[in-house]
């Protein structure tokens, strides 16, 4: 085989797995059933998926230079400061147990602590919004459109499925939580088509819920301002 004909067939199997006949849904189906099992799993075959059918880095958010220093101090204040405004002003007026008790062990806990911090940067940072923001957005995007309507349609639909990942582990809450999250996470990613500003936000968010959790203060948070 000449070096034409492999450049060829590697163009049209980049094209396959960019569309959505038979490759590109078998991609699609594997990438769903591996983020079924581990969100970090899912996010390498994203980046492995990317690379194979040749799509920008740029369409699923990964943009060239983005003023690090400020998207880092950035994201990690949004993020601060939305998982509070969730735990003391969204989620009581939702009704919601104060204590997340599937993660309730972390109390005081500080062997277990670089653990989990180290699993919410990768898995919760970077996994998750690689996943549910940026290869989300890009594959619905292409089916749906990117006008008005299509992205508004695409931001719930993804919050969506955030939302429902999150049911085995934290019940009907975290469900909740996480839907508004993603609804939030989504608009951002929709006006801005890039996420390092959401990994920063995302990981800050989930280590402050750990640093509630650890300091065994989220019930007093939750009744801050209401009662």
């Amino acid at each position: 085989m000449t070096i034409d004909a492999v450049a060829a067939r590697d163009a049209r199997r980049a094209a396959e797995l960019r569309g959505f006949g038979g490759l590109g849904l078998l991609a699609i189906v594997v990438i769903g059933a591996a983020n079924l099992v581990s969100v970090p799993l899912a996010a390498l075959l994203v980046y492995l998926w990317v690379w194979r059918s040749r799509t920008p880095w740029s369409a699923i958010g990964y943009a060239g230079r983005q003023g690090w220093a400020a998207t880092i101090a950035g994201g990690v204040a949004f993020g601060v400061v939305l998982k509070l405004a969730m735990k003391a002003i969204v989620m009581p007026l939702l009704g919601a147990d104060p204590i997340n008790h599937a993660y309730h062990y972390l109390v005081g806990n500080t062997r277990a602590l670089p653990g989990v911090a180290a699993l919410v940067i990768v898995s919760a940072g970077f996994a998750e919004e690689t996943v549910y923001r940026g290869y989300l957005f890009e594959r619905i995007g292409k089916i749906v459109g990117e006008g008005a309507v299509a992205t508004t349609f695409t931001v719930l639909l993804t919050a969506a499925l955030f939302g429902v990942a999150h049911y085995a582990d934290q019940g009907a809450a975290g469900v909740e939580q996480a839907t508004l999250v993603g609804v939030v996470f989504g608009a951002i990613f929709a006006r801005r088509r890039r996420i390092g500003f959401l990994i920063c936000a995302h990981a800050a968010f989930d280590l402050t819920a750990v640093a509630l959790i650890y300091w065994n203060v989220e019930a007093r948070v939750a009744h801050l301002l209401i009662g």
